[in-house]
């Protein structure tokens, strides 16, 4: 989905009231973020094993009662380590979201209310940073930076700021021009308190609904510069190390990349379906 598209969408209000539907796909979505959301705070509660330690004689065995997931080739349980890795894979997406929405709000806000030269400036850097792949961006930051959890959120927390940037200008520049505005400012109110009590609240529901979707975009693009070896470093069970980790052993423990893509291919429909929730798309 476009961002024109899901600025449409996160403006779409259906007259009157809505009847209560029994939604499956949204039903199940809110599970298993919640399901992952409390692996991330309470690990303990989901698996007693030790996601650092293996088991002597228990390298690489299938699934099987005790070990549901099976273990890699040091012995340790992977559901373990898929728990416990939820609270790595989650809060770095969260700060990598918390980054590009916090500066490219204000970049996209600063741009749309201010406008002529300071808009022009700032929309011409957020055209450089879209014109660069997000994936050549967040490692150049990140080689920059240095390898790790947070670097790496911070890598795809830069590579986010730009469409973060572009929806929030154009919200603005959308409600800058609306009548209520138009009328505010005939009534006498300054900029500021124009801005800060019409502008502002009316441009960020399509920034906050887009974030939901940026989250799920996060965990992808973090767990792939975990895949390529510029992420988290082991021994940590991130999801996307624990895919890396296990594809030297495909013909042998295909469960060992298997059930960490199920998990993060989940969270990311998951986070997809909630955030067409939060646009106001039915489906």
């Amino acid at each position: 989905m476009s961002l024109v598209d899901y600025a449409t969408a996160a403006r779409r209000r259906a007259p009157g009231r809505r009847p209560l539907r029994f939604q499956p796909g949204l039903w199940l979505a809110w599970s298993i973020m919640i399901t992952a959301l409390l692996m991330a705070l309470a690990p303990q509660l989901f698996s007693g094993y030790n996601p650092l330690e293996g088991t002597s004689g228990a390298q690489r065995l299938a699934p099987q009662v005790g070990h549901w997931l099976g273990t890699d080739q040091l012995g340790r349980d992977l559901w373990t380590r898929i728990v416990y890795g939820a609270v790595h894979s989650l809060s770095a997406a969260l700060a990598a979201v918390a980054i590009g929405l916090l500066v490219g709000t204000a970049l996209g806000t600063l741009a749309g209310a201010v406008a002529g030269r300071v808009e022009s400036l700032v929309m011409r850097l957020v055209d450089v940073l879209l014109a660069i792949p997000s994936l050549l961006l967040s490692l150049t930051v990140i080689i920059l930076l240095g390898f790790g959890t947070l670097n790496a959120a911070v890598a795809v927390g830069v590579a986010a700021i730009a469409s973060f940037a572009r929806l929030a200008r154009a919200e603005v520049v959308r409600v800058r021009h609306s009548d209520y505005v138009e009328a505010a400012f005939g009534s006498g109110g300054t900029f500021f308190a124009v801005f800060w009590r019409h502008i502002l609240p009316n441009s960020l529901t399509a920034v906050l609904a887009f974030a939901t979707l940026q989250f799920g975009q996060a965990i992808l693009a973090l767990s792939t510069l975990s895949f390529l070896g510029y992420g988290t470093p082991p021994p940590v069970p991130e999801w996307g190390l624990l895919i890396a980790e296990g594809r030297n052993y495909l013909s042998t423990a295909w469960w060992l990349t298997t059930f960490p893509g199920v998990a993060v291919v989940a969270v990311v429909l998951a986070a997809n379906r909630i955030s067409r929730q939060f646009s106001g798309e039915r489906s």
